[in-house]
């Protein structure tokens, strides 16, 4: 008669896992709704007011939400990071991504944000103890080169100077979250990151607005047209609370740069929404591009599944 076995540690293993997975999903979908959203939105608004009154009003519900059920404030050492992060992951890398839609295609915004996973795995071969997977360096560029291919006809508009200042705008938005990715990952354990999360953005919202207003980038909100509330509306909620929630689930229960694989499909969602809700065109360079974009993902998550010991 064999001993009986504990299978609940592997059970519990699998279950956090798949729910990290699950959280991965929602922000792909949700996230690569968003460049609609902001493109539509700042359409009729200054795109600075647009991320600030987007980033108060999230960081707001959450901050009430955590204060309701007792959650006390941070002390000391503790703001530390939260500054730190709601400078890079919202006043500068939302803000700054926003404002380039200003001036640059959703697509061509989506596909300079899908840069910064680069960023990451460059930061870490520098940085980091363990060495990265060839695997999912190459499933890494694979992403990238599919987007690049989805969005073929876009490419033009680097030749366009309109769009320089947009695309320096989106670049610099790419950087900055990727050491946001990486702080958060090493802070995460040191405080509550939901009631941070919150925080931060409500930081970032008071500081991005001040910012605007001190520029003259705004309008009366009395003048601000229905367009841009529904946007702000759908971003507040989509693309704040509930996306940041399910990104930091999975941040924390994947590997770094298995996480950032969703700005591959970010722009793979806003091409097939644009199809399925704009008629926009569905082309070759889409399907081609979008089948290089998931055999990089397959590569990444295979490279992972074998390095089970890999934590960036």
């Amino acid at each position: 008669m064999t001993a009986p076995t504990n299978k609940a540690p592997f059970l519990q293993q699998r279950g956090t896992r798949f729910k990290a997975l699950f959280a991965l999903g929602m922000v792909c979908f949700f996230w690569g709704t968003t460049w609609i959203a902001s493109r539509q939105g700042v359409k009729h608004m200054p795109a600075l007011q647009l991320a600030g009154i987007r980033q108060s009003i999230g960081g707001l519900l959450y901050v009430i939400f955590f204060l309701s059920k007792g959650r006390a404030w941070p002390r000391g050492k503790e703001w530390g990071p939260i500054i730190i992060l709601s400078l890079l992951n919202f006043a500068l890398s939302n803000g700054l991504s926003t404002w380039g839609v200003k001036y640059i295609s959703a697509g061509l915004g989506s596909i300079i944000a899908a840069t910064f996973p680069l960023w990451i795995v460059i930061i870490n071969l520098v940085t980091a103890k363990s060495k990265i997977p060839a695997k999912a360096v190459i499933g890494l560029l694979l992403g990238f080169t599919g987007v690049c291919v989805i969005f073929y006809e876009h490419l033009a508009d680097f030749l366009d100077p309109e769009f320089r200042f947009g695309i320096l705008l989106s670049l610099t938005a790419s950087w900055t979250w990727a050491f946001g990715t990486l702080y958060t990952k090493q802070q995460a354990a040191a405080f509550n990151p939901y009631f941070s999360l919150g925080l931060q953005m409500l930081i970032s919202g008071i500081l991005t607005t001040i910012i605007a207003v001190a520029a003259g980038q705004t309008i009366p909100v009395q003048d601000i047209p229905w367009q841009s509330w529904t946007a702000i509306a759908y971003l507040a909620t989509f693309g704040s609370v509930i996306s940041f929630i399910a990104y930091l689930y999975a941040l924390q229960n994947l590997p770094t740069e298995q996480a950032s694989i969703y700005a591959y499909i970010n722009p793979v969602v806003a091409v097939l929404l644009g199809s399925l809700l704009f008629n926009e065109k569905l082309t070759l360079f889409i399907i081609a591009g979008g089948a290089i974009t998931l055999l990089g993902v397959h590569l990444i998550n295979q490279a992972y599944r074998r390095n089970k010991g890999v934590r960036n």
